[in-house]
């Protein structure tokens, strides 16, 4: 491969590499397992770079691989500056990065430091006494004189969000699993912990982070109770869902630990930012984070992973929350992840989601902003049902059958369709395979010039030849119940248009003039009107 005459390496250099990019995220646990024990890890990523490398992305994002108990599978880490056994060592990670840095790949990793393991030696100590030297590290308040909780505050794998300790006759926070407690972010020390963190992989090449439940990362120091949030249709399956959390997680001191890290990222020049942010007051998060140059890069929510249906409405809100005005900040968008059901099985009808899945890469590869691509979603994969006895997940396992379905989409990678084991590299991984996705692997779309791996290839490399697609400003120009038109303009005045069908039925496009340059298309395009999920990017 020419890594000089890639379309990637093409973007304007005014820009940080990262503006515009395409991200790759892996599932280390399901992307390809190098020693067959049933789980994946970083010497399977490094072998299977080259497909990545091929679809033209940027830089890959891969989940936690630190040392962890693995309760909530790497989000509870035992040690922010280790390699799990289960994934190798620190010279498979140097491995990993020098490997994808030679393919043209940047390398993005998580950072979790709303919480840890319980497992964890600051907290083995903190929680050892009320007068250690880490005492104040985590989350720690008396009862109320009755005993209960000290606050009403409900925890997002359900159940009160306080765990009752012995050792120090107090209850400690924990937002999550109640093996990952709460750190004191507002203690100075844990603030240069956490910074101190990010410095350690800066050094082993890391051009970026994503920030993990970044609004979760301080609580109110009164802590005083939740109000409940208003009657609403949404369903309500977890306490957590009858609450507005503005009191354990959202406070306004975060921006200023925000500030704190930024300043080291941007002492070690373009050191890509990403926060992921979900709740009730998302919008308004992610734009305080991202606001002006002092603070993060990019951040995203979850406008699309939870989505029952994609619609021309929700793209058009999604943006409009992301204006392209002095001081904002710069989006990133998923319509899936690790946390998330598959879009196609949210999104389509399975006699639709062919045309359906190829509107919705162009849709994604099209947006102003970040796009970040998860493992499988460029062979078109699909949710996998996963049967109670093979859960592994503990908020499926808690909220089952009402659950989040991450097992579901944490399946392994379908490498080789008549493999035994889809040659991820055993035969009896962690999660069961799919059985939708033998005739999805990717030799099977490899050699099929007309699959949909080859159209992701082809989407991401229009984006990158085209300014206005990769860093361009948005107009929506037209949003109705199923049409979606929108206009990017780079910053020499080149406009591109795209247009999107999302229904089974044609639809007139007043914007669709005759004999313009068209840039690529998907499904029935014929004058003036689009066909069943067709969709079409041209020059205005």
């Amino acid at each position: 491969m020419n890594l000089a005459a890639h379309p990637r390496h093409a973007a304007q250099v005014a820009d940080p590499w990262w503006k515009g990019a395409v991200i790759y995220q892996i599932y280390p646990r399901s992307f390809a397992d190098a020693n067959g024990d049933g789980i994946g890890d970083l010497p399977g990523i490094t072998a299977r770079l080259g497909h990545i490398a091929d679809l033209g992305v940027d830089a890959i994002w891969v989940s936690p691989f630190f040392t962890s108990p693995m309760r909530d599978f790497g989000y509870d880490v035992a040690d922010f500056c280790g390699v799990d056994p289960v994934f190798g060592t620190l010279a498979d990670f140097d491995a990993l990065v020098a490997r994808a840095h030679a393919l043209g790949l940047k390398v993005m990793i998580d950072q979790v430091y709303s919480h840890s393991s319980d497992q964890h030696p600051w907290f083995t100590e903190s929680r050892s006494s009320r007068d250690n030297a880490k005492a104040d590290w985590y989350v720690w308040a008396d009862a109320k004189s009755d005993g209960s909780p000290p606050s009403n505050w409900q925890s997002v794998f359900g159940g009160p969000a306080w765990k009752w300790d012995a050792r120090r006759s107090q209850y400690y926070l924990h937002n999550f699993l109640e093996e990952q407690p709460d750190l004191n972010l507002h203690h100075p020390a844990v603030q240069d912990a956490m910074i101190s963190t990010a410095r350690f992989w800066l050094d082993r090449g890391v051009d970026g982070f994503r920030f993990d439940a970044l609004n979760f990362a301080m609580h109110d120091p009164q802590l005083r109770d939740n109000p409940p949030l208003p009657p609403s249709n949404r369903p309500r399956t977890r306490p957590f869902d009858f609450q507005d959390k503005i009191h354990n997680q959202s406070h306004p001191d975060i921006v200023g630990f925000i500030e704190r890290l930024s300043a080291e990222l941007h002492s070690r020049g373009a050191i890509f930012a990403m926060a992921e942010v979900g709740g009730d007051h998302s919008a308004r998060e992610m734009a305080l984070y991202t606001q002006g140059s002092e603070r993060l890069d990019s951040a995203y929510g979850f406008d699309f992973l939870y989505a029952d249906a994609l619609t021309p409405s929700l793209v058009a809100a999604a943006v409009a929350a992301w204006p392209d005005a002095p001081g904002h900040g710069w989006p990133s968008w998923a319509f899936e992840n690790h946390d998330a059901p598959r879009a196609l099985s949210r999104w389509a009808a399975p006699e639709h989601r062919e045309p359906f899945a190829r509107l919705k890469m162009l849709l994604l590869l099209c947006l102003r902003g970040n796009a970040i691509l998860y493992q499988g979603e460029e062979l078109g994969l699909t949710q996998v049902d996963i049967p109670f006895d093979r859960l592994v997940d503990p908020e499926a396992i808690a909220n089952w059958p009402l659950t989040l379905s991450r097992d579901g989409a944490r399946t392994p990678m379908p490498w080789v369709a008549d493999a035994d084991d889809r040659a991820f590299g055993s035969t009896d991984p962690w999660l069961p395979h799919g059985s939708e996705h033998d005739a999805l692997a990717v030799d099977v779309q490899g050699d099929d010039p007309d699959s949909l791996l080859h159209w992701t290839r082809r989407v991401i490399a229009l984006r990158h030849a085209q300014p206005a697609l990769r860093s361009g400003s948005i107009t929506v120009t037209h949003a109705d119940a199923q049409l979606l038109v929108f206009e990017r303009r780079s910053d020499a005045g080149d406009i591109v248009v795209c247009a999107f069908n999302f229904a089974s039925e044609p639809v007139t496009v007043p914007q669709l003039p005759a004999g313009r340059e068209i840039l690529l298309q998907t499904g029935d395009i014929a004058s003036g009107r689009l066909g069943p999920f067709a969709a079409l990017v041209f020059r205005a």
